[in-house]
């Protein structure tokens, strides 16, 4: 049995994917040991592989196509999902992978997986004929990225995503928005795609909604920032140097 070739039409594999050819649990990782002894497959973690490509002699699966297969329930998210829509232009070696089950971060291939607990199950799509890749919708992302801003890639990345960004769904944000329920994200969210809402198509019922949720706590827009401008319009402290940001524009509306 040729089990490269029909190993190889799946860019990423079990040891029951295996399986499924043998019928037997012992014989099919026998099969998988043999491909990595002949270097035609690569294992990536505990029970996950790839086979190597007769081409360029690489792995088969690229970063995507294996941070959606970690876990039942994982996706690409944050910055690697903005990767994935093109969104930015910039190449990173961290690949955020978002799963309702959590695994230890890991390195294969030149990339670092890191797990993101998952806190909302919708907003996932699954592309037709992009070998099982999952990822965030572009609304979720948005979202995403503005709530875990200080957590994964800044302030500066951020806003050259939004800058990047085109045409969203307003009602998938404030679904988003409203699955969240979070005071500080309503507050960010408002701020940062004010001066882009013709772009991305937001019109003042979304900023409505946005100071309707905001609270009266004044916080600081990012905690790199111990000194800045307050804006009194959603109560935020935010950096003295936010215009001069990497495809910036934002004018604060601040006073000191």
């Amino acid at each position: 049995m040729d089990i490269y070739t029909k190993m190889a039409k799946h860019p990423v594999f079990t040891i029951a994917d295996v399986n499924q050819y043998y019928g037997n649990v012992g014989s099919a990782r026998s099969a998988v040991k043999r491909m990595m002894a002949y270097a035609k497959a690569l294992k990536i973690r505990n029970n996950l592989y790839t086979c190597i490509s007769a081409e360029h002699g690489g792995p088969i699966a690229n970063r995507f196509q294996i941070a959606s297969a970690i876990t039942e329930t994982s996706c690409i998210s944050h910055h690697t999902a903005m990767e994935y829509y093109g969104i930015t232009d910039q190449i990173f070696y961290e690949v955020y992978v978002s799963s309702e089950t959590r695994f230890q971060d890991f390195e294969f291939d030149g990339y670092r997986y890191h797990f993101v607990k998952a806190r909302l199950t919708t907003g996932i799509d699954s592309p037709m004929y992009n070998g099982g890749i999952r990822v965030t919708d572009k609304e979720r992302t948005l979202i995403d990225c503005l709530k875990d801003m200080d957590k994964i890639a800044g302030l500066e990345e951020l806003i050259a995503n939004i800058h990047s960004m085109s045409h969203i769904n307003k009602e998938k944000l404030l679904h988003y928005l409203f699955l969240y329920d979070n005071q500080f994200l309503y507050q960010k969210s408002g701020f940062l795609l004010w001066e882009y809402r013709e772009a991305l198509g937001l019109d003042d019922h979304f900023f409505a909604i946005c100071r309707e949720h905001i609270g009266k706590s004044k916080r600081y827009l990012t905690h790199d920032e111990c000194f800045g401008v307050y804006n009194d319009e959603w109560k935020l402290i935010v950096p003295a140097n936010l215009t001069n940001l990497k495809n910036g524009g934002i004018t604060t509306n601040a006073t000191i």
